[in-house]
């Protein structure tokens, strides 16, 4: 288990230098576990914003904390999660104790977590309430192309094993750039009800304008939209009528509030898996 007498949490993202909302949700679920008590000290750093991963080697006092957690808020691994952190980190491996004394335990991306199933499914039933699961098909997003491997393997695996459940009339793993195609959505899909979740961390321009674009519920060229509010009314018109079907459209689930139980168990699961 997690001790807070003496452990801090490092929550690591990417950050953007474009979009203000790329940080917000690591931003918000480190107040909320802050606000838990359950570490000493939860501190955030990113690839692309202040304070920076490099930042974080001065952020912890040795006297005080004696371990420090490494959640990245990341949905899979791949080039950050085995690169780039552990380079800027200076980290040695799973576990790396530095000149100070202090250890440091690098964690596995939070989207890798097996709370992630439960939380598809918990985010797609609340933006569709009262519709029948087997009336409805559940279509998980992720971006595609090879850059994006394991992000877009991410996506197959949560679909395969929701797909088991048996809940819904069809479960599928979509995609932007590579097939299966999201705005393949209707020839893919023939149910009544058809609810879309983005496999992202943040909400961005994929969620804000392009996904909506490729589903046929936005224009394109609707980025004259700026302001985070009205962004977010994309998710709030739901359910969209199309072709005598409803499509439910929701944030990306690294948005959600309960992310921050999820970068919890992944820092007291580091113990467990010792």
């Amino acid at each position: 288990m997690v001790s807070k007498s003496d452990s801090a949490l490092l929550i690591v993202g990417h950050g953007s230098t474009v979009n203000p909302d790329s940080s917000a949700p690591t931003l918000a679920h480190a107040a909320e576990i802050r606000r838990r008590k359950v570490f000493v000290d939860v501190e955030c750093v990113f690839w692309k914003e202040e304070p920076s991963l490099r930042d974080a080697l001065f952020l912890f006092d040795p006297e005080e904390i004696r371990e420090v957690y490494i959640v990245p808020n990341f949905i899979s691994e791949g080039y950050f999660t085995e690169t780039v952190i552990p380079r800027e980190l200076d980290l040695s491996g799973r576990m790396t104790k530095r000149r100070n004394g202090q250890i440091w335990k690098y964690c596995d991306p939070v989207g890798n977590h097996s709370m992630m199933t439960a939380l598809l499914l918990q985010r797609a039933h609340e933006i569709a309430p009262g519709v029948r699961e087997s009336e409805t098909s559940l279509l998980i997003v992720a971006h595609g192309t090879d850059l994006n491997e394991n992000s877009a393997a991410a996506a197959k695996r949560e679909a395969e094993k929701i797909r088991a459940l048996g809940k819904y009339a069809s479960v599928l793993n979509v995609y932007m750039e590579e097939p299966p195609l999201v705005a393949d959505w209707k020839k893919l899909t023939s149910s009544p009800n058809v609810v879309v979740v983005p496999f992202f961390i943040s909400d961005g321009l994929h969620s804000y304008e392009d996904i909506p674009v490729l589903l046929g519920i936005a224009d394109e060229g609707q980025s004259s939209i700026t302001s985070g509010g009205e962004r977010r009314e994309v998710f709030r018109r739901n359910p969209y009528k199309l072709n005598g079907r409803s499509l439910f459209y929701s944030g990306a689930i690294g948005t959600d509030q309960r992310f921050a139980d999820v970068i919890v168990e992944q820092a007291a699961d580091f113990d467990r898996r010792k």
